[in-house]
Parts: structure tokens; C-alpha cells; sequence
């Protein structure tokens, strides 16, 4: 069987699964093109509220497919360029998506994987989930803005220790660090993201993607930059039609349904 992302819509969430049976949902090109294209399709559906990235046959991914990086080696450099420039796309995509991505991790997120993983504004997973950076076990060096996401949620310390050291950490562990928002029993991974989703279709679009830029941008920003770019989007959500829905709601203690 071939490596695929499989998309399926429950609700406004549209949910996107690692296939790739043969290899434990390695991750590859095909995959990384589907699932650039599927967050452009959420960007513009106004079906769709959030999104949930997670794998088949309770495994999150086991990362790059190391027969086809060994392959890679006979070809010019460009070419593995080439592949991880699709990866890096697809993790550009799911940062600029306006909509929240969670993702639902089983079994393992080895390398690329765990990189994915955390490339998400949400990481739920099972109680043992294992994610484990593990490039330097192979001699190579992460991707996917692995040691990004990392060095911007842990100490350096640490954050060298499992770029270096290849070490296993476990979603227990991660939750304790603050890296995993949930946690729960195995098989339960996408039942949590799919609950925690459902929350967040309930809320604003607009403020949802307000606050998720905000967060992105306060890694590079600024205090007094920060500052302005949440005043900026204060004003433009308070003269959008859905603040008057969640502000009369509330004063009339009434649930709001936004647009």
C-alpha cells in the first residue's frame, strides 16, 4: 500500500490521517503535497473550523522513510532538498492555517513525526505515546522545525539532550513540561482531539485566528511590537459582526452561535 493522508470531515472538523501501513505512516512527499493542499481547502471552507492531524493503526508516525533517504544519497543533494522544502511547506501551511490544528498522537512520533507533531497550536496523546527526536541515531540532523518548536517550549538543556542524545520522552512526561495539552488512556488520542475541537468550533473564527497569529508572532516580536499588533487586532475583532453575538450573549446569558 502507498503512503496517502486520508481526509475525512467530522462536523466542522476535518480530520487528516498518516497512512502508510508498510512503514509505520512514514512520512514522504506525497504526503506533504496533501497535506499542504488540505489546509488550503480548510483555509477557504467556511465548513470548516479546525483541524485534527492524526495516524492510522495507533501509530502518530514513524517519521522520514530511511530507505528512501538512503536512496536519496545517490542523487544530487537538491533532490533530499527538494523533499524536506514539501515537509517545511507543509509545516509553513499549518502555522499560516487561521484555523486551530491539533494533533492526536498514538504510539510513537519519531523525527519528522514529532516534528509534525509539535508544528500543531495543540498536542493531545495517549498515555504511552513515546515522541522521540531521533535523528542522531541515524547520523543526521532534525527537520521540519523540530528544534524550533522545541527551543521556544523547554530549557536549552533539555532541548539539546534529545536533539543529541536521541533520547525517548513520553507524553506524561511532555504534559509535565507543558509541550502535550492532554493526556488519556490509550485508543484515546483522537476521541480527546476531536472533544477539544468541537470546543473550539464552537468559538469566534476570527478571534480563534487572531489569537493563534498572536501567539506565533510573540516568538519574534518585541514587547512594545507585540503591543501593537494586539491592539491592531483587538480593534478590527471588536467591529467584526461576531464580537455583538459573544457580547450580547453573555449579557443576556444566552449561548452564542458565531459566524
Amino acid at each position: 500500500m502507498t503512503a496517502q493522508l486520508l481526509s475525512t470531515s467530522e462536523g466542522q472538523t476535518l480530520v487528516l490521517t498518516l497512512s502508510n501501513p508498510e512503514f509505520r505512516n512514514a512520512l514522504g512527499p506525497e504526503m506533504y503535497a496533501a497535506g499542504v493542499e488540505a489546509l488550503n481547502v480548510a483555509e477557504s471552507s467556511t465548513e470548516v473550523r479546525s483541524v485534527v492531524i492524526t495516524g492510522a493503526n495507533g501509530i502518530f508516525s514513524a517519521g522520514g522513510n530511511l530507505h528512501r533517504l538512503q536512496a536519496n544519497r545517490a542523487q544530487a543533494p537538491e533532490a533530499q532538498a527538494e523533499s524536506i522544502e514539501g515537509l517545511h511547506q507543509w509545516i509553513r501551511s499549518i502555522a499560516h492555517c487561521p484555523k486551530p490544528v491539533i494533533a492526536a498522537v498514538e504510539g510513537a512520533a519519531a523525527g519528522a513525526g514529532f516534528s509534525l507533531a509539535l508544528a500543531c497550536d495543540l498536542l493531545v496523546a495517549a498515555d504511552d505515546a513515546v515522541l522521540v527526536m531521533a535523528y542522531s541515531s541515524v547520523a543526521l540532523s532534525p527537520d521540519g522545525g523540530g528544534s524550533w518548536s522545541l527551543a521556544q517550549a523547554l530549557p536549552r538543556q533539555l532541548v539539546s539532550e534529545l536533539l543529541m542524545c536521541g533520547n525517548r520522552i513520553s507524553a506524561q512526561r511532555l504534559h509535565e513540561l507543558g509541550v502535550v495539552n492532554r493526556v488519556g488512556p490509550r485508543g484515546t488520542a483522537l476521541q480527546m482531539a476531536m472533544a477539544l475541537a468541537e470546543g473550539l468550533n464552537a468559538r469566534a473564527p476570527n478571534a480563534l485566528a487572531s489569537a493563534k497569529t498572536l501567539t506565533r508572532q510573540a516568538c519574534a516580536n518585541g514587547l512594545n511590537q507585540q503591543l501593537d499588533h494586539e491592539r491592531d487586532h483587538f480593534v478590527s475583532n471588536l467591529h467584526h459582526a461576531n464580537a455583538n453575538i459573544g457580547i450580547t450573549a453573555f449579557l443576556n446569558k444566552t449561548t452564542p452561535t458565531y459566524q
